[in-house]
């Protein structure tokens, strides 16, 4: 319970805060990549329930199926995952209780569907818009690793814990890494045989 009031108070100032900069960036994508300025995506949360997570746009769309994500990228989008500013629209998925400020990053239903018995714990609690594998490598980890140093998180969470991923992810914001994985292309999830 003071989890829950701990994001909503944080959510709500966030998003109340950021207003200037949720409007100039809208107008970016909107003038730079067109309609729609939000991306959603279908994503697994607590006990795996799917929800729509909201992100600004980063991409132009699909000019063909299977279109690499590399070949639709732009200075812009590149700009915003670079500087986190794409998620911010999630401050509203915290608020409607989907996720929390700091937990496990939301994984495609398909990826959940390749989880190990042991990886499932993952789901137990909320996702996060940040957490122990994003301040510890993100996507410069195969998935495998980020899941485990999830699963040590939900193991040792604490109030200390917290504070230490959210004073490292103000210094991820300030100095980026781990954006993409080697060569600029993020780590494939593995199958279920490889997640074991």
């Amino acid at each position: 319970m003071t989890r829950r009031m701990v994001d909503i108070v944080i959510a709500s100032v966030g998003l109340a805060m950021l207003a200037p900069v949720l409007a100039v960036v809208a107008a970016l994508v909107r003038w730079r990549l067109g309609a729609p300025v939000l991306f959603r995506q279908r994503r697994s949360g607590l006990q795996g329930a799917e929800f729509s997570i909201v992100k600004f746009r980063t991409m132009r769309p699909p000019q063909w199926p299977g279109q690499p994500d590399r070949e639709r990228e732009t200075e812009l989008g590149s700009m915003l995952r670079r500087t986190s500013l794409d998620e911010l629209p999630q401050l509203v998925n915290v608020l409607r209780g989907e996720m929390s400020i700091i937990g496990p990053r939301p994984t495609l239903p398909e990826q959940v569907h390749h989880y190990s018995p042991r990886q499932r714990e993952r789901l137990s609690v909320r996702p996060g818009l940040t957490g122990w594998a994003q301040v510890s490598g993100r996507n410069a980890l195969s998935w495998p690793e980020r899941i485990e140093l999830d699963l040590w998180y939900l193991e040792n969470r604490s109030r200390r814990l917290d504070l230490l991923i959210i004073l490292r992810t103000i210094g991820q914001l300030l100095r980026p890494r781990g954006i993409t994985g080697a060569g600029g292309v993020n780590p494939r999830f593995p199958e279920a045989e490889e997640a074991r």
